[in-house]
């Protein structure tokens, strides 16, 4: 069964009164939103609070969900805001931080870092990461951490797929004159 129906499925059951359809889908997302929030505010209890924000956010707006977007680009958007409005809460400068090394085989993400042979490259490819600018390093986690299109970035962050290629291009560019800096 295609995972777009099985989302589609447990938001119509649960709109139909079903309360089980909305554990199974908090269920589903959880894990992806903790990260997806973590990557962005870095701090774990941060990150867990924004969850529950975004469940409780999800539980009383499902009913104005119009099935326009994937149920996954939905709970992002909400996530990607409140994790923004936790950045300004805290008065944070850095969009995102990759503390999350020791937990990365646990997440199950399959991207670009995949080959990191040890956590030396890890720590390695975190510092340049942090050397991108912003916009561009949301876009490059979004497509490789997240896993996102084009369409769903442009759809969460509210930005034109041609601006979010054009800062993914720059990010992979600069990436690659900052490993050869590096190296």
């Amino acid at each position: 069964m295609n995972i777009k129906s099985d989302d589609y499925e447990l938001v119509k059951d649960f709109l139909s009164g079903n309360q089980q359809a909305f554990n199974n889908l908090a269920r589903k997302y959880q894990e992806k939103i903790y990260w997806h929030a973590r990557r962005i505010v870095g701090d774990h209890d941060d990150a867990h609070e924004i969850v529950q924000q975004v469940l409780l956010v999800m539980f009383n707006k499902l009913k104005t969900f119009n099935f326009s977007s994937s149920i996954y680009t939905w709970i992002f958007k909400i996530t990607y805001t409140r994790s923004l409005n936790q950045l300004k809460k805290n008065k944070l400068k850095k969009i995102i931080t990759f503390n999350y090394f020791e937990n990365i085989e646990n997440a199950g993400y399959d991207n670009v870092f995949e080959n990191l042979e040890n956590k030396e490259e890890f720590i390695k490819m975190e510092k340049l990461l942090n050397k991108l600018p912003s916009k561009q390093k949301e876009v490059f986690v979004m497509r490789n951490f997240d896993e996102l299109s084009y369409e769903e970035i442009s759809n969460i962050t509210g930005k034109s797929v041609g601006a979010l290629k054009a800062n993914y291009f720059h990010a992979f560019k600069k990436l690659k004159e900052l490993m050869d800096e590096y190296d």
